[in-house]
């Protein structure tokens, strides 16, 4: 799996679910004892339905954001639904279970520890990030970002960038003062007329396309670029590609594996 696949959303999800399990391994209640103050973690057997209501239902709903953006699992359903559906579903849950474990659970006159208040605080922000994690722009944005263009290296005076520069013709040369016939840059003696230049061709237009990452709302296919029809992959939602030029309205698309294609229908994208 590629991170660049994952979104904010989905690494808010999956960062709540590590803390609830680091969480997990804190002072959940505390309570004096004749040997001094003793503490009990979510670990404890007498805390064991809230573990894996919580804290274990948190990691399963971050396994499945990850199992979501792979492509070997991609639009493939448990029980009807999809992955991101089953990350909702878990992550709600884990929330709604750590408000009723921690808030309204009988503490038995036991002091409620650290390990509670970050269980109640990362159960909330699971339960409140995995939903809006696919409709706020500000999740739905990639986790990383496309990496820079390359610099594409250019030419000065006639010559490549960091090549030896043409040599001028003047004085000095042996036969005495000598100039450069602009057309054909051969040299000629002095006061001899130079040869008219050819017709200026006009410069190509400079492409103002930027590469950038974007991903698919359907399944649609790449084809080869040589123009033979021929179907080299299949762009899946959930992935992030990159598009690295533009043929008309056609897109030349980037697999995570390296591969290039034309993504004809590029209608209803999302851009990283």
């Amino acid at each position: 799996m590629n991170i660049r696949s994952l979104t904010r959303g989905d690494g808010a999800v999956i960062g709540a679910a590590v803390l609830l399990l680091i969480a997990s391994f804190l002072p959940f209640y505390s309570y004096k004892s004749e040997f001094g103050s003793a503490s009990r973690n979510l670990w404890h057997s007498q805390f064991f339905p809230i573990l894996p209501s919580v804290t274990l239902t948190a990691i399963a709903a971050a396994a499945a954001i990850l199992a979501a953006r792979s492509p070997q699992f991609t639009g493939k359903q448990i029980l009807g639904l999809t992955f991101d559906q089953w990350a909702v579903a878990l992550a709600v849950f884990s929330g709604w279970t750590a408000v009723w474990a921690t808030l309204f659970a009988d503490s038995g006159g036991l002091d409620k520890g650290a390990g509670l208040w970050l269980t109640l605080v990362f159960g909330l922000a699971i339960a409140v990030v995995a939903p809006l994690s696919s409709r706020l722009p500000a999740l739905k944005a990639p986790l990383a970002g496309a990496p820079s263009p390359a610099p594409q290296p250019y030419a000065v005076g006639g010559a490549p960038y960091g090549g030896p520069a043409p040599q001028q013709a003047g004085y000095g040369y042996p036969g005495g003062a000598q100039s450069v016939d602009p057309a054909f840059g051969q040299q000629q003696p002095y006061g001899a007329q130079a040869a008219a230049p050819q017709a200026a061709q006009p410069a190509a237009p400079a492409s103002d396309f930027s590469a950038f990452w974007f991903a698919v709302p359907v399944p649609r296919p790449l084809y080869a670029e040589d123009g033979s029809g021929a179907q080299i992959a299949e762009l899946t939602p959930g992935t992030w590609y990159l598009a690295v030029d533009q043929r008309g309205a056609s897109l030349i698309a980037q697999t995570q594996d390296g591969r290039r294609g034309v993504l004809q229908d590029s209608s209803g994208i999302q851009r990283g």
